[in-house]
C-alpha cells in the first residue's frame, strides 16, 4: 500500500505540473489570438488606405483581398479556438481526476484503495492532458501584407503582397575612411526592385567590434537613402572605431539589419590643460581666451627673460608623459610673466597627427605650435630650443613668422582664418597649413627626442581648437611632394638633443 501511495503521489505531482503547463499554454493561446485579431485589423486598415486612392478596378479587388485576410483570420481563430476548447476540457478532466486522486488518499480499506488506485492509473493513462499538443497550430502573423500599388494600371489585376526585404551586405573593400568622412557601400544579396529606400545607422565605440556593454552608445540614424552608398562627412573622430549597419525598406515593411561593420577611426584628441595655463587665460576644453582680469593680485608681471636659462637641456630624470594626464607638466607652476601660454593635455610620442586652430578676428597676437614638456613657466613659444611655432602679430602692423630657438623667419603670405598643424613625430617634421586651401605655410625639420605637447599663446583675443581630425589627404600628398625636395624650409632647422 505504501508503494502504491508513493506512486499515486508521483502521479498527482506530475498531473499538477501538467495542469500548470496547460494553464500557461492557454494564456499563450489567448495572447496569440489577440495578436491575430490586432494584426489582421492593422493590415486591413492599411489596406483600406491604399485602396481609397485607386480606380474602380481596385474596388473589385479590395473585397477579394479583404476576404483573404478575413479567411485567414477566421481559419487561425478557429484553430486557436479549437485548441482552447481542447485544453479547457483537458484541464477540467485533469482537475476532476486530481480531486478524485486526492480523495482516494484518505481511503483506509486496502482493497478499496487498490481498486481506486487502479482506476486512477487507468484514467491517467487515457487522460487527454497527456495527449494534446501544447504548441499553437497557427501564429498570429498574417501572411497577407500590404500590396504594392506603384505599378502600372494593367498590372493591378496581378497584385501581390510585398515580401520583407532581405538584409543588405556591407562591402568592406569599398568602404572608405578619409578626411574625417566615412563612405559606406552595400549591396543586396539578390536584386529587389520593390525596395523604396535604405536606413543607415552608426555609433562610435572604443572596441574593435560591437560594444561590450549593452546599450553603451545609441545608434544614430540616417533615413530615406535612395542609393546603395552614403558618406558621413564632418565627423569628429573622438573614438577608435565606428559601427555601421544598414537595412532595406519597401512601402510596407523594413527588413533585417545587415551584419554590423566596424571601421577604425583613430585621430588625435586632446583638450587644453587648464591646470598650468597662464592666469590671464580663460580656458574651456578646446577654447582659450585672453582675460586681463584673471591674474589680478598675482605676481605675473615678471619678464620672461628672468627664466630664460631654464629651458635648456631637459632633466634626464623625467619620464615619458602618459596620454590625457590632467597635470601634464607635473607639479610645475603655471605659466606666468609674458608667457601667455597654455599646452594641450595629451602628449605626442609617435605617429602622424593633425589639428586646427581658428583665431578671433580681433586677436592681437597669438602663436600655434608644439613644445617639450619642460617648457619653463616664463618661456614663450618659439623662443626656446624646445619649442616650435608659427606666430601672428596684429598689433599696430601685421607680422607673420615661423619661430624656433629665438629665431624668426618672416612668412610672405596672407594669414589664414584657420591654421592646420601637421606633426610627424617619427619623421621629425612639423608643418603648418592654411586649413581651408591646404597651402603649405612653413615646415620645421628636426629630430624630436622627447614627447611633444601642442602649445598655444594668445594675447588680446581668443583661439578655438579643433581636434579629433585625421591627417587630410591633401596634406598627405603635399608631404610626399615636399619630402621629395631637398632644402625645403630649412632656415630654422636644427637637431635638438
Amino acid at each position: 500500500m505504501d508503494a502504491q501511495k508513493e506512486a499515486l503521489q508521483r502521479i498527482i505531482s506530475t498531473l499538477a505540473n501538467k495542469n500548470d503547463e496547460i494553464q500557461n499554454f492557454i494564456d499563450t493561446l489567448s495572447h496569440t489570438l489577440k495578436g491575430v485579431q490586432a494584426n489582421s485589423s492593422n493590415v486591413i486598415a492599411e489596406l483600406d488606405e491604399e485602396f481609397d486612392g485607386l480606380y474602380s478596378i481596385l474596388d473589385e479587388m479590395k473585397e477579394s483581398m479583404t476576404n483573404s485576410i478575413k479567411q485567414e483570420q477566421a481559419h487561425k481563430s478557429q484553430e486557436l479556438q479549437n485548441q482552447l476548447s481542447q485544453c479547457s476540457n483537458a484541464l477540467e478532466n485533469s482537475e476532476e481526476l486530481l480531486e478524485f486522486a486526492a480523495r482516494s488518499l484518505d481511503i483506509k480499506d486496502p482493497e478499496e484503495f487498490s481498486k481506486a488506485a487502479r482506476q486512477i492509473k487507468d484514467r491517467v493513462t487515457m487522460a487527454s492532458a497527456f495527449r494534446i499538443s501544447l504548441k499553437p497550430k497557427v501564429s498570429d502573423n498574417m501572411t497577407h501584407l500590404m500590396v504594392d500599388f506603384s505599378q502600372e494600371r494593367q498590372m493591378l489585376q496581378a497584385l501581390k503582397f510585398l515580401p520583407v526585404p532581405k538584409a543588405p551586405e556591407i562591402d568592406p573593400v569599398e568602404c572608405l575612411v578619409a578626411d574625417n568622412a566615412v563612405t559606406i557601400v552595400w549591396r543586396m544579396p539578390e536584386e529587389d526592385n520593390k525596395i523604396d529606400h535604405f536606413v543607415l545607422e552608426y555609433r562610435k565605440t572604443n572596441f574593435d567590434g560591437l560594444p561590450r556593454v549593452k546599450d553603451e552608445t545609441c545608434w544614430e540614424l540616417i533615413d530615406y537613402i535612395k542609393g546603395t552608398e552614403y558618406t558621413l562627412s564632418g565627423l569628429k573622430f573622438d573614438s577608435k572605431y565606428m559601427n555601421f549597419r544598414v537595412r532595406a525598406c519597401n512601402k510596407a515593411v523594413a527588413g533585417e539589419y545587415s551584419d554590423p561593420m566596424t571601421l577604425e577611426t583613430k585621430a588625435l584628441v586632446f583638450s587644453l590643460d587648464n591646470t598650468s595655463s597662464h592666469l590671464n587665460l580663460k580656458v574651456e576644453d578646446s577654447y582659450v581666451e585672453w582675460d586681463p582680469t584673471g591674474g589680478k593680485g598675482q605676481e605675473n608681471k615678471i619678464k620672461g627673460k628672468e627664466n630664460k636659462g631654464r629651458s635648456g637641456t631637459p632633466s634626464p630624470k623625467r619620464t615619458s608623459i602618459s596620454s590625457r594626464s590632467p597635470s601634464i607638466r607635473g607639479s610645475r607652476d603655471r605659466f606666468t610673466g609674458e608667457s601667455y601660454t597654455v599646452l594641450g593635455d595629451t602628449a605626442i610620442e609617435s605617429g602622424q597627427h593633425y589639428w586646427e586652430v581658428r583665431a578671433q578676428k580681433d586677436c592681437k597676437s597669438y602663436s600655434v605650435g608644439v613644445a617639450y614638456k619642460n617648457l619653463g613657466k616664463f618661456d614663450q613659444l618659439g623662443k626656446t630650443n624646445t619649442s616650435w611655432c608659427i606666430h601672428v602679430n596684429n598689433w599696430l602692423q601685421t607680422t607673420f613668422a615661423a619661430k624656433h630657438n629665438n629665431k624668426a623667419k618672416a612668412l610672405d603670405m596672407t594669414v589664414p582664418d584657420r591654421i592646420g598643424v601637421y606633426c610627424d613625430f617619427d619623421g621629425g617634421q612639423l608643418s603648418f597649413y592654411n586649413a581651408s586651401s591646404k597651402q603649405l605655410l612653413y615646415t620645421f625639420k628636426t629630430k624630436f627626442t622627447q614627447p611633444l605637447l601642442p602649445g598655444f599663446m594668445v594675447w588680446c583675443g581668443g583661439l578655438a581648437l579643433s581636434t579629433g581630425l585625421q591627417v587630410p589627404s591633401a596634406v598627405k600628398m603635399l608631404q610626399k611632394s615636399e619630402n621629395g625636395l631637398s632644402g625645403s624650409a630649412t632656415s630654422l632647422t636644427n637637431v635638438t638633443q
